[in-house]
């Protein structure tokens, strides 16, 4: 019974930990009653051991998921039922090969491995089929952001590592005071927690006010048309949308306007990309972008492409009959005023289930053609390769990042290294409804403008658009639900921080290491059982 409390204090102290309702500070010791069951079972079950360390981990981290990102039932019951039983089953595998590990080895060599072995499993959710990197640690303190302005050196990765240092810090003091029972072992764990949390705290603040805003501006109108998905989006047409657009674009743009920024599939009509250039979609565009002489437009549509040819087909294709298929598209594109060209980028990090159906060969002779839907469509979307930049002038290109794709750090760097000045997110956030959902992924863009020192403007559906910094403050927004526009100004930035110039090493190097510590623990093992 004691370690079924431990399992569920762990839980509640993840859940509370986290945005944007929760105070990060918890998470530095969120851990440790999971980790004290964990040492209980192993050192005092004689039976069921792997199970019980099973259960209770999958306990703790099935309320994390269930208290975080139970929005994801309003968009669809079975999707929110599989996210939080499946990422709640992941994790309690990392923590069961922890067990494992700890059984073979000392205290040293285990801690190293929990924590190596985390990164690397936060890496994997990163990019495998089945990604869903909502709740890796780093992503904590998106609504504190300024204790983690050293993200632009190290990614949420360097959070991941900063929170199990310090888990495993107090969790050690707490097992030597259990074995000899001297305060002074109190003292030297307070001293030490503290130091761990403090210093790279103090270094972040410091390094927070003294940020100074780039010289370089962008004037920019961010629209938010507050289309509900449900009920309007896709009953309405291209050209409603795009009277709705210049409507709002005309009673906010001024002389000194250079951009202006709709959501994604903003334009859901379906465009056949062969007639790209001649849809409602450009037209609108083109529309907008000459309400003023300098003025850029970029805004999301939906797209497809039809084909009876089989030498085109690709893994992302959707068959319709024999001998017919098509390509499905989530897609931004730019205009500028100034150029007949127009700009296109598809949308290249999906949905699992909406947009990507993962391990199509093993899953679909199960489930058929169930899909979780948590965006509107359920069709394979296609994407593509480069992380494409599109450009305002010569100088001056914006990251086209749509929806989802905002979510993963290392693959933002992808647009910066090519040369966005600024990033832009265009999203739909209206699936979930008013909950904790689109408040986590507007926190999360936060972490983004830190890692990669740009600034962001941010155009949601139905909210909450906003600009914000390359500290990662929000300079203005627009609430959930309303109908406006923001006018403000985008700093523009050239230089790459470390973080975009070498990406996710830090788990890299955890991968190493936790594999060593594997087979050391294997090998040392073996050697321990008699002949």
């Amino acid at each position: 019974m004691k370690n079924l409390i431990y399992a569920l204090l762990s839980g509640i102290l993840l859940a509370i930990s986290w945005p944007t309702y929760g105070f990060p500070l918890f998470i530095f010791f969120a851990f440790i009653p999971l980790l004290i069951a964990e040492f209980n079972i192993r050192n005092h079950s004689k039976s069921w051991v792997k199970l019980k360390v099973f259960g209770v981990s999958y306990l703790s981290f099935f309320i994390w998921n269930l208290i975080t990102t139970y929005w994801i039932y309003f968009s669809t019951p079975f999707g929110g039922v599989f996210a939080i039983l499946a990422n709640s089953l992941l994790m309690s595998v990392v923590f069961l090969l922890y067990h494992i590990v700890a059984r073979r080895t000392g205290f040293s060599a285990a801690s190293a491995f929990l924590i190596s072995l985390w990164m690397v499993f936060e890496k994997v959710h990163l990019n495998w089929d089945f990604s869903w990197p909502w709740l890796n640690l780093g992503n904590v303190f998106s609504e504190y952001i300024s204790w983690v302005q050293w993200y632009e050196f190290t990614g949420t990765f360097g959070g991941t590592l900063w929170v199990w240092l310090v888990n495993i810090a107090v969790f050690k003091a707490i097992l030597q005071f259990r074995e000899f029972h001297e305060k002074s072992i109190i003292y030297r764990a307070i001293f030490k927690a503290s130091l761990l949390i403090l210093f790279p705290l103090g270094l972040s603040l410091i390094m927070y006010y003294n940020y100074e805003e780039p010289k370089e501006k962008l004037d920019v109108v961010i629209l938010q048309p507050n289309i509900n998905p449900y009920t309007e989006k896709y009953n309405t047409t291209d050209s409603r949308i795009g009277e709705l657009l210049l409507e709002l674009s005309r009673t906010s743009t001024t002389d000194s306007t250079d951009f202006i920024i709709a959501p994604e599939t903003v334009f859901a009509d379906g465009t056949q990309l062969s007639n790209f250039k001649n849809s409602e979609a450009v037209y609108f565009g083109r529309q907008l972008s000459r309400i003023q002489p300098k003025l850029g437009f970029l805004g999301g549509l939906s797209m497809f492409e039809r084909f009876k040819d089989p030498d085109k087909v690709r893994s992302q294709s959707n068959k319709i009959g024999p001998n017919d298929w098509y390509d499905d598209y989530n897609s931004a594109f730019l205009v500028k005023n100034s150029s007949d060209s127009i700009q296109l980028y598809h949308k290249s990090k999906l949905v699992v289930g909406v947009e990507n159906f993962p391990y199509q060969d093993i899953l679909k002779p199960i489930l058929g053609d169930i899909m979780i839907d948590l965006g509107g469509t359920v069709a394979m979307k296609t994407t593509q390769e480069d992380r494409e930049v599109l450009w305002l002038n010569d100088s001056l290109g914006t990251a086209p990042i749509i929806c989802y794709e905002s979510v993963y750090g290392d693959y933002v760097t992808g647009y910066v290294e090519n040369g966005a000045g600024f990033l832009s997110i265009i999203t739909n956030d209206a699936w979930w409804g008013d909950t904790e959902g689109h408040e986590q992924h507007l926190s999360y863009a936060k972490l983004r403008a830190v890692e990669n020192r740009r600034f962001v403007a941010r155009s949601a559906n139905t909210g909450i658009s906003a600009i914000i910094n390359s500290r990662g403050d929000i300079e203005k927004s627009l609430g959930y639900e309303k109908k406006g526009t923001i006018v403000g100004q985008v700093g523009i930035q050239h230089d790459k921080t470390f973080y975009v110039k070498y990406g996710d090493y830090l788990p890299g190097i955890a991968r190493f290491l936790a594999l060593f510590i594997f087979l050391f623990s294997v090998v040392k093992f073996k050697r321990k059982r008699p002949a």
